[in-house]
């Protein structure tokens, strides 16, 4: 994708970081239990995303809802559950990481929260994906910076180092969002799958509160406030903004940008809330940011190495290694194949089969840029992206 880096694009990005930024303060700035906000966080995403889906995806809503997708045969229980899984690591994520802000600064907790690609590469790594010196690198950094930052914290212990410990915890439990929603995600698009985990999370939150005897009514006015700060800032317009940025830019351009969280975040609690930062730390949450950086910009060098390999062990020159085609995607008429390259007549739709023959495993067929559990809504449906150049045999207008 060409990123068309134009004031528009620019002011979207600017709006993307400073929304999200505010999700750390807002939480902070509560006098609510942590976990009552983030029932409420998980109320109010549900709020946005469910009428963004019958907007832009009603279609697909009626489909499940008569049970045409089969979304519950017998071979999709196993997406289903790994599905529920996921919106439970979510729901870990918001408890942990909205109870960090409390314990600890904000800076801290949006610094280690941050390091969720550097788990999320260490599952990967757990599951056989071979992982790039660079890589290593990024997480090493990652490391010795949150060693760095927290060491204060772990001399005094209390509750900053349980803070610290918790926004930890959130990190995992969002890497473990991610991954478990890759194994999830094969029969539903992202609005659909974002409003059903926002959905599960919620009422799994509130079946904490409610054993817990958490109270979810009667705040007073800064939790109030704090709340429809929420919805305004991260829900509506970080994830109106991000969808924008992300249709002119790449999703790693966008992962370095929210890395910017962190010292905006922790600006915003110097200035609101009047948390100040300590200097001792403040190399370490700059080695965190460097660290996370590579590991986040080293995904795509990745990827296209493992895709050269596959590519070079097929047997026919020019066509890539061909996975499996699902038995619950949709069946279309496939255009008659030839020798030299696929052909789509005009009076013929482009056969979606194509798009899954191409895809090697090593990236996902949607954007997978999540931010505290919100996923991209510009992504395809059981389409892999196109490649940048022509395809031969094929008009524009075939598309």
């Amino acid at each position: 994708m060409k990123s068309k880096l134009d004031p528009l694009s620019m002011a979207a990005m600017a709006v993307t970081v400073v929304s999200v930024s505010a999700t750390a303060p807002l939480t902070a700035a509560a006098s609510a239990s942590p976990l009552a906000m983030a029932f409420w966080r998980n109320c109010l995403g549900f709020a946005v995303l469910g009428p963004l889906l019958l907007l832009l995806r009603r279609r697909e809503v009626v489909r499940v809802a008569r049970g045409e997708r089969g979304v519950l045969r017998r071979e999709q229980w196993r997406p289903l559950v790994f599905g529920f899984l996921a919106a439970t690591a979510l729901a870990l994520h918001f408890a942990a990481f909205m109870t960090s802000t409390r314990l600890t600064s904000v800076a801290m907790s949006t610094a280690l929260v941050a390091t969720q690609p550097v788990w999320q590469a260490l599952i990967a790594r757990g599951q056989g994906v071979r992982s790039s010196r660079r890589t290593w690198v990024g997480l090493a950094l990652s490391v010795v910076g949150a060693a760095a930052a927290g060491g204060l914290d772990i001399r005094s212990g209390g509750t900053a180092l349980l803070g610290d410990l918790l926004a930890l915890v959130g990190a995992v439990a969002q890497a473990g969002y991610t991954a478990l929603s890759e194994r999830s995600r094969a029969d539903v698009s992202t609005p659909l799958y974002s409003t059903f985990t926002s959905l599960v999370c919620g009422l799994e939150l509130l079946a904490v509160c409610r054993l817990a005897h958490i109270p979810l009514t009667g705040f007073d006015r800064s939790t109030q406030l704090s709340l429809l700060g929420l919805l305004i800032l991260p829900q509506i317009l970080g994830l109106g903004s991000l969808n924008f940025a992300l249709g002119r830019t790449s999703a790693t351009t966008m992962s370095v940008l929210l890395l910017l969280e962190t010292p905006v975040a922790a600006l915003a609690a110097w200035w609101f809330l009047g948390q100040g930062i300590k200097p001792a730390t403040v190399p370490g949450l700059l080695l965190i940011i460097v660290g996370v950086t590579v590991v986040v910009t080293s995904g795509g060098v990745e990827r296209a190495t493992a895709q050269q390999g596959r590519h070079r062990s097929t047997g026919t020159p020019g066509y890539p290694a061909y996975a499996p085609y699902p038995a619950y995607a949709p069946y279309t008429p496939q255009p008659p194949y030839t020798p030299q390259h696929l052909t789509f007549p005009h009076s013929v739709k482009r056969d979606p089969r194509v798009d899954w023959a191409t895809y090697t495993g090593d990236e996902s067929p949607t954007v997978t840029l999540t931010y505290h559990g919100a996923g991209a809504f510009d992504t395809l449906f059981l389409r892999m992206p196109h490649a940048a150049e022509e395809e031969p045999g094929r008009d524009k207008d075939d598309r």
